[in-house]
């Protein structure tokens, strides 16, 4: 039976550009690739015609020959450019260089078959942990070392981790000599797999460690000293190299990921490196002026001078008593936001005074009042007019 125009097979035209084939080929070969056709000749021996179809149009010295004789020009050979071409002219290039069929089928199907060419097999490596710590906000502020118990995978001691009994050591694959991967041959093509014996690693046990069943490691809990910096903030990872679960037989250990959250405070709220704090102060002082003694984050106290007629709202800065700032030797600003507090449960006594108070003040000694009555009252002259 004559074959098919290479053109054709591909569903592209004659002046296709490289891009234009390497896309319809994909394409094509995603379709009919044997693995997603179990069991059908037809869609097999399509991906044979396809692939054979891109593997000469993509070379330009094949493709020009083909152009100007057709099929005539690769047979007997003359696809490989000398004899043992195989049928036909065509061969599967498994081995090719840069733009081989290999890389073709590589770029498509590295991922499908459980990994790219050239990629290591399982590495055994023990996997990464998690730990949540919570500390306080003067811990945050200072810095602090505390333990931690983690449980975990630790290295075996009866067999220091490479799972063999005693006196004894692993020996070589006998399924993959030592190579951690086999090969199978399926369709048209060898697959590269990790093996099933040896499970990537190389190597066997033959007679198991007693203690640790041949995994070379066991599970434990086991104490880790954390040094947290000062100025650490809420979601800073600390990461310990080495602390995470053990490799299986001797493979490299993961990693322990320390995940701070800092606890709400009682009297301070934190914003970067500076610190704010709500500071309830006498009516009297608001009015007449003082000082007020507030605490710092550092665990010392600071006064702060109260001018007369102080609202509540009023902030007022302290340069250099907020939270540290991490890696350095500077430190925020803290915030205070003072509250005027009115008071109760007054005594008959001074019920009187601020009654004569309140009789005798003067125009202007309540601004914010009385500009908000005012405005109040001229909304309500408009509406009436």
């Amino acid at each position: 039976m004559a074959k098919q125009d290479y053109y054709e097979l591909l569903g592209v035209e004659k002046g296709a550009s490289a891009d234009e084939l390497k896309k319809a080929y994909r394409k094509m070969a995603m379709q009919y690739h044997p693995d997603r056709n179990q069991g059908d000749k037809e869609a097999e021996h399509k991906f044979k015609e396809v692939s054979e179809a891109y593997e000469i149009l993509k070379d330009d010295q094949k493709r020009a020959a083909y152009d100007r004789f057709g099929h005539a020009a690769f047979e007997n050979g003359g696809g490989r450019g000398g004899p043992g071409g195989g049928a036909g002219g065509f061969n599967f290039d498994f081995g090719g260089g840069a733009g081989g069929f290999a890389d073709i089928f590589d770029e498509m199907f590295g991922e499908f078959m459980g990994g790219r060419r050239g990629g290591g097999g399982a590495s055994g490596r023990g996997q990464d942990l998690r730990y949540n710590l919570e500390i306080g906000l003067e811990e945050a502020f200072k810095g602090t070392q505390t333990n931690v118990r983690v449980p975990t995978s630790v290295q075996c001691d009866g067999c220091n981790g490479s799972g063999a009994a005693a006196g004894t050591q692993p020996i070589t694959c006998p399924t993959c000599q030592g190579h951690g991967k086999v090969r199978a041959q399926q369709g048209f093509f060898t697959i590269e797999r990790t093996c099933p014996g040896c499970h990537g690693a190389g190597k066997v046990i033959k007679d198991a460690c007693k203690t640790c069943g041949g995994a070379g490691r066991l599970r434990k809990e086991k104490t880790l000293q954390v040094n947290i910096p000062a100025g650490v903030e809420d979601g800073t990872r600390i990461r310990l190299a080495g602390e995470g679960e053990a490799g299986l037989r001797g493979a490299p250990a993961g990693d322990l990921y320390i995940f701070l959250a800092i606890a709400p405070h009682p009297i301070f709220q934190r914003d970067g490196a500076n610190i704010h704090c709500r500071v309830p102060i006498p009516m009297t002082t608001a009015a007449l002026g003082g000082t007020v003694e507030v605490p710092t984050i550092d665990g010392t106290r600071t006064k702060v001078t109260v001018p007369p007629g102080t609202q509540s709202g009023h902030q007022f800065r302290i340069k250099s008593k907020g939270m540290s700032v991490l890696r350095s030797p500077q430190r925020g600003d803290m915030y205070i936001q003072a509250v005027v507090e009115t008071p109760v449960n007054l005594t008959k006594r001074q019920q009187e005074l601020l009654r004569e108070f309140e009789s005798g003040g003067k125009e202007g000694s309540n601004p914010q009042s009385e500009g908000f009555f005012a405005k109040v009252k001229e909304l309500w002259e408009d509406l009436k007019d």
